[in-house]
């Protein structure tokens, strides 16, 4: 069910408040040209400022706005499991067919705590959970023999891989096999994870180039490796540019200066791109043919 590119989207604000009309038409060009699902409320989603209201509301739009076209996987997790709970059952309750549950941040549990964190959430809901592993966000590591317990709870069924490290993406992939399916959660190593037997990637950069995305994903997915290579190194740039500044400072500006999102605003903490920054992405664009 979750394979291939699936957008974790932006969440358009306007004047401080979220723009649903923007989100919406946000969705309609990626499903349009060719996406496997629609990631909302994800760290690209800008949850960690989202209000409850706001969170369940942009679920709730994106949910409708799909449609069924495609799966739509909420991002549902926290650093308090009862508040996971109550995300992840809301996302289930408005129609999500699926959950991507980054790992507790800040609290900087054990691997046990860890573990009892993603049973409980799962016990308590009967959805699809995709486990999110960005240790470099959330300051602990989810390590290989974890989610080899974790592969053993039933709809416990994916693993966004984002340490960075195809040391451990192997050593998942080599003890959890089919138990559990694996994408990339870094887009620049969409193509060395799944040549290792990945099955996508839950991706920022496909914002702006979704049809591209798909295909690379459609290609390595079908076997040609060779073809995937060549259009994977022209889309790397872009991925790089997508990490000048803290995500998702800089692929709000990008949609934004394709006239895809009427403002790239982000919340504080974060800020708007520097002036310098914004014309190495402006470059970088440009080189592409997007705007």
């Amino acid at each position: 069910m979750f394979t291939g590119v699936l957008p974790a989207i932006v969440t358009p604000f306007k004047n401080g408040a979220v723009d649903e009309e923007g989100l919406r038409n946000l969705i309609e060009f990626l499903i349009e040209n060719g996406v496997h699902g629609i990631v909302p409320c994800g760290t690209t989603g800008e949850s960690a400022t989202l209000s409850h209201e706001e969170h369940d509301r942009v679920v709730e739009t994106a949910v409708k706005q799909v449609d069924g076209r495609v799966p739509v996987v909420a991002g549902t997790g926290s650093n308090n499991t009862a508040e996971a709970i109550r995300l992840t059952a809301h996302a289930k309750k408005v129609g999500a067919d699926g959950v991507l549950m980054i790992s507790p941040y800040y609290n900087k549990p054990t691997q046990e705590g860890l573990y009892q964190h993603y049973k409980k959430v799962a016990e308590a809901v009967d959805i699809p959970i995709v486990v999110y592993n960005i240790p470099g966000r959330t300051a602990v590591n989810i390590e290989p023999s974890t989610f080899a317990r974790l592969a053993e709870i039933d709809n416990i069924v994916g693993v966004k891989e984002a340490s960075g490290s195809m040391k451990q993406i192997t050593e998942i992939i080599r003890l959890c096999g089919d138990k559990l399916t694996v994408v990339s959660g870094e887009d620049f190593l969409t193509y060395p994870l799944m040549s290792v037997g990945g099955k996508g990637v839950i991706c920022v950069v496909a914002n702006i180039v979704p049809r591209e995305m798909a295909d690379l994903c459609n290609l390595l997915l079908a076997g040609d490796f060779e073809k995937g290579r060549e259009l994977y190194y022209r889309l790397l740039p872009l991925c790089h540019a997508m990490f000048y500044e803290t995500n998702p400072a800089p692929i709000k500006a990008a949609l934004e200066m394709m006239g895809k999102i009427s403002s790239g605003e982000v919340r504080l903490p974060l800020a708007p791109m520097s002036d310098a920054n914004r014309d190495k992405l402006r470059a970088d664009l440009k080189a592409y043919g997007l705007v």
